[in-house]
């Protein structure tokens, strides 16, 4: 048996040059000559690699130990920059907060909350081409790479309710198909949510079909803002975060309202009462109810005061306000009751058809609304209309689905961002 193989070289003195590891592949001679490596160049060659690679002598010279970084996923806001030794993450507290692996699109129905809600994320709003199509058909063009993302996707039941569900349907499936890593749908107003059950015969439950085409177009998960009746969200079978606008509310009404502690929370129909005693709980005040029979839809017949408002401020509280025919008549039952003031708050101010006109007609001393829906144009045309922005309750919500943290914070606080 060879020597050379039972004897193997000295280590840091191999034959082989240490400049490089592994020799060129074997080339083959235009006869076709096979090239023989013989037994002893192999055992070099093997042996000389081992030993390059243990290098007692100097253990980190040529080998410098890498870190990898972490994944590019659920970092939280104050934590982005994870080991020491990277330098550039730590330029500029914007880049500290800016979170990795997150696109937040905006429909064509509220622009504005979209751009605060960036903001306030320290995020572009993502580049999407929303058109029609001379028909009239909804034309969607995802403007960058969504791959691996986690999307989220602003659009409120506002303006064209019909044309922007569809839109919205339309992005989310868009982005699924361009396979991003899942699809959340921010709709701070549920559209169709009044149609979520059957209250006469051959009635569609509209609801739970928007509820089945949001899951059928890809989405993930829903976050909206004080549906109209908290069963809708047993209509998904993906996760859905109900935030509520209550502690904003709280807020203004203890910033704003002059004599609050003596005033009445009223709730303007019976399906109220159970927002309308959490914010008198919370205020320590007492809490009225008006019972209202319809006769048709948008139209009350009769209105009858259970509870006392003489000499107090009525706070009538509402999730959403449309003709603003029964509020307007509920501040007319409150003042012949004898309330010295009224105010009126609702989340969602949709105002439609005659509602402008009733308002600045009403016996408000002002009505006011968040942001879920656009109230620029309706604020110039009726000064007793105010506006409170919840983009920061939407933003945390994001962020902190994104991250994987609990949301159920902001069931009772404002976040301070």
């Amino acid at each position: 048996m060879r020597k050379d193989i039972l004897d193997p070289p000295a280590a840091g003195r191999s034959s082989r040059p240490t400049e490089s590891l592994i020799d060129p592949p074997p080339t083959t001679t235009p006869s076709s000559r096979s090239v023989v490596i013989k037994p002893s160049e192999t055992a070099n060659q093997d042996i000389s690699l081992l030993d390059k690679s243990v290098d007692h002598s100097h253990p980190h010279k040529d080998h410098p130990i890498h870190h990898p970084t972490p994944p590019r996923s659920f970092f939280s806001s104050s934590s982005l920059a994870v080991h020491p030794n990277v330098e550039t993450a730590h330029s500029s507290s914007e880049e500290d907060l800016r979170m990795p692996n997150i696109k937040v699109f905006s429909g064509s129905s509220h622009p504005d909350l979209s751009t605060r809600i960036c903001e306030r994320l320290q995020l572009e709003v993502s580049k999407a081409s929303l058109k029609k199509f001379s028909n009239k058909e909804t034309n969607v063009e995802i403007g960058e790479s969504v791959r691996g993302e986690d999307v989220y996707i602003i659009q409120s039941a506002a303006g064209e309710i019909n044309d922007n569900l569809m839109e919205l349907l339309i992005m989310i499936n868009a982005c699924k198909i361009a396979s991003s890593c899942r699809v959340a749908a921010v709709i701070p107003a549920f559209p169709y949510a009044r149609q979520d059950k059957k209250d006469k015969s051959r009635a569609p439950i509209s609801a739970k079909l928007v509820a089945n085409m949001l899951s059928v177009a890809g989405a993930d998960h829903i976050i909206t803002m004080d549906l109209h009746a908290s069963q809708i969200q047993g209509f998904f079978d993906i996760p859905v975060d109900n935030l509520y606008a209550e502690p904003a509310i709280l807020k203004y009404i203890k910033e704003s309202i002059p004599n609050w502690q003596s005033s009445v929370i009223v709730s303007p129909d019976a399906g109220g009462a159970k927002r309308v005693t959490s914010i008198a709980d919370r205020l320590n005040v007492d809490f009225a109810l008006i019972h209202k029979e319809r006769k048709r839809a948008n139209e009350v017949e009769k209105m009858t005061l259970v509870g006392s408002v003489e000499g107090k401020v009525a706070i009538l509280v509402d999730d959403m306000a449309d003709t603003c025919g029964t509020i307007c008549m509920a501040a007319d039952k409150l003042v012949e009751a004898g309330a010295e003031k009224v105010y009126a708050f609702c989340v969602h101010g949709i105002f439609s058809g005659p509602a402008l006109t009733r308002l600045n007609a009403s016996k408000f001393e002002a009505v006011v609304v968040t942001n879920t829906i656009p109230q620029d144009e309706n604020m110039k045309k009726c000064p007793k209309i105010q506006c409170i922005d919840i983009s920061m309750i939407l933003a945390e919500a994001i962020r902190r689905t994104h991250n994987g943290e609990s949301v159920s914070y902001l069931f009772s606080h404002v976040p301070i961002c």
